[in-house]
């Protein structure tokens, strides 16, 4: 929004930001947006670790004890980039705050660690500050702004502060602070599992898991103890290690440094000489999305995980987020810049919260196909917590608290019997069987899975600031989820993410540079983007397009789109574009023979146009000539997109 011209500043109640891993998963899409911040994606690329070490999960009795099942997530169409023309990326959550933190900088951002000017009690918001120690503790909003209460530590005392602003975003994470005083509910399953997190170094053990069996994710099932390690960055020896956790019986106090390392040491199957526990945190997996993502008469928005909350597998917690904020960035920018109305802002709503329950419940289902692998061994998890509730609200509770933690942890060793060596053998007859149903599951694609391209490019508006194709077309949703691997199939329907084509630019000079279609809509500024190809009726078509954004104010670029093999073309779209200047030639990049046309690819004609929000959503479409009056329906396609009231 900086870069747009936005006047905004970030509150944050941290003194510093964390330095435990959390999420590490980044999607196509979310790299896409990444690609478009001033290189942040090929700093991703640069700084993660090579995909060789990540692109498995690894099923084990231990990490140094037999394999059970491995899965490959990467398939050669993966590092083809057709689909997309940035690849998926592994790569530490802190690490990426501390990309931004560096991108936030650049953009003159002040990161300010004290409390600021004295005198600045009450005031308007101040332009590009990072406020760091800042807790918001009440919002009030009026007919003009939004005054947040924030409160400090300052020597000892809270001292309290009211900034104003026109628009506040909630993404104070998924205790959010603003949601609550909001008074907004969450719908949904909670407290689905609790764990504990535990974070720490050993180069001895990222280096015996390079040269013996490299991963991302390694389920470990044995008679001492069970886990989920996560693989951060092998080269450093950095790991995060999920424990089931069961409270009360189970106290955070029992998971002290000396008991992670020892619980570490089982999971590995030996003692490591230079293990180092960084931190221990509990954390509950909730599938909950807020009943609403806006308030205040469009002054206060939820994003991220304020307004969702679902399991990580899948990994789109943090990717959801991420598509959130790049929605709702240009319609604040456009609402800012006196271009839409307020009321723009509630097709943030409209498009975001339907792909915030789509994905949580597709996050429920990858959930369940985790649970798959230990259900084939014997290891039913939904028993275990059925063990629990009634040890915590049955007839267990009627226990003293120690003798409730003596029976649950009998009965988790009883089930954990199930791992034994001479059971879990080839050689034992239920165990072959189990381990059998096991690489069945894994080898069909019924376990966990990595990425979901359909669901990460392929996912869909299908209401908001847009025109659909007919009123039947707001009917098409995705598909339900399954937890399975489903391939991208592009698409122009409006409300769909604009399909990446490489293009090569075409000017007077010649040129052999390709770039994605997706990168002539720019980050630094509020555009829209009209992709046709160059016939005379489009390039009528494109005149009227300029005339109507002029009218209403907003900026608009068009792209002449040609055909493979076309050398020469720039002085036919200057004469055809004049006196227009705001266009771009591009020619699309000669494919193997079986590889279809951009205009094929979108299914369309190439006498069809497609208009493209800021976004890279498409807002509108035609898929022939336009039969009415070129300028009459740009007015209706812009009017609609932007909110605005009829014009003519």
């Amino acid at each position: 929004m900086a870069s747009a011209g936005v006047k905004c500043s970030v509150l944050e109640k941290n003194k510093a930001f964390s330095n435990h891993p959390q999420a590490h998963f980044i999607n196509n899409r979310s790299m896409e947006i990444f690609r478009k911040i001033d290189g942040l994606a090929e700093e991703i690329q640069s700084s993660q670790p090579p995909v060789d070490l990540w692109r498995k999960f690894i099923y084990c009795t231990s990490l140094t004890g037999p394999i059970l099942g491995s899965v490959d997530h990467m398939q050669p169409q993966d590092f083809e980039k057709v689909m997309s023309p940035v690849s998926v990326a592994h790569f530490s959550q802190y690490k990426l705050t501390r990309l931004l933190l560096k991108k936030l900088e650049d953009l003159n951002f002040h990161i300010l660690k004290h409390a600021g000017p004295k005198d600045q009690n009450i005031g308007p918001i101040r332009a590009r500050e990072l406020l760091m120690g800042h807790e918001c503790v009440a919002i009030k909003s009026s007919g003009q702004f939004v005054t947040v209460t924030t409160s400090r530590l300052e020597e000892g005392k809270n001292v309290e502060r009211n900034i104003h602003c026109k628009i506040l975003v909630g993404t104070d994470g998924a205790g959010s602070t603003v949601r609550k005083l909001l008074g907004i509910q969450l719908r949904g399953e909670k407290d689905m599992q609790k764990l504990v997190s535990v974070h720490f170094l050993s180069r001895e053990l990222g280096q015996y898991l390079i040269n013996e069996r490299p991963g991302m994710l390694f389920f470990i099932f044995n008679t001492e103890a069970i886990g989920v390690l996560v693989a951060h960055d092998l080269q450093q020896g950095e790991f995060v290690v999920q424990i089931p956790f069961y409270p009360p019986q189970q106290n955070l106090a029992d998971f002290n440094p000396e008991m992670c390392r020892e619980l570490i040491f089982k999971l590995v199957g030996q003692e490591l000489s230079d293990i180092d526990v960084i931190d221990i945190k509990p954390w509950v997996m909730h599938a909950e999305v807020a009943e609403k993502f806006i308030n205040c008469n469009n002054q206060v928005i939820l994003a991220g995980d304020a307004a969702h909350r679902f399991p990580p597998a899948g990994g789109f917690g943090m990717n959801t987020g991420i598509q959130d904020a790049h929605n709702l960035a240009w319609k604040i920018a456009a609402v800012t810049k006196g271009i839409s109305p307020s009321s723009i802002l509630r097709t943030y709503e409209s498009e975001r919260r339907p792909i915030a329950i789509f994905n949580t419940a597709f996050s429920v289902q990858n959930f369940k196909a985790a649970m798959a692998v230990p259900t084939a061994l014997g290891l039913n998890p939904t028993v275990a917590n059925s063990v629990h509730r009634v040890m915590t609200s049955g007839i267990g509770s009627l226990f003293p608290s120690g003798v409730q933690k003596v029976i649950l942890d009998g009965i988790f060793t009883l089930g954990r019997a199930q791992l034994s060596e001479s059971l879990l053998s080839e050689r034992n007859p239920l165990g072959s069987s189990r381990i059998a149903k096991l690489r069945r599951i894994v080898e069909e694609g019924k376990s966990l899975q990595l990425q979901f391209p359909a669901e990460d490019l392929g996912f869909r508006y299908l209401k908001g600031a847009l025109v659909p194709d007919n009123a039947s077309d707001v009917r098409d949703g995705q598909e339900p989820p399954t937890g399975r691997r489903r391939e991208y199939v592009p698409s122009a329907n409006p409300g769909s993410k604009l399909p990446h084509m490489e293009v090569r630019l075409l000017s007077n000079l010649p040129s052999e540079v390709t770039i994605s279609i997706l990168d002539i809509l720019s980050v630094d500024k509020l555009e829209f983007l009209l992709i046709i190809a160059p016939l005379k009726e489009s390039y009528h078509l494109a005149h009227s397009a300029f005339k109507v954004a002029e009218e209403f104010k907003v900026p608009i670029q068009v792209c002449v789109l040609w055909s493979a093999g076309i050398s020469k073309g720039v002085e036919t779209s200057k004469r055809a574009m004049s006196p227009w200047q705001n266009y771009v030639d591009v020619v699309e990049v000669k494919k193997p023979e079986t590889s279809l046309s951009w205009w094929s690819m979108c299914q369309m004609s190439d006498k069809g146009a497609i208009l493209v929000r800021p976004d890279d959503h498409i807002a509108w479409r035609v898929k022939s000539a336009v039969e009415k009056d070129p300028v009459l329906e740009m007015k209706r396609v812009l009017s609609s997109v932007l909110r605005l009231q009829s014009q003519g």
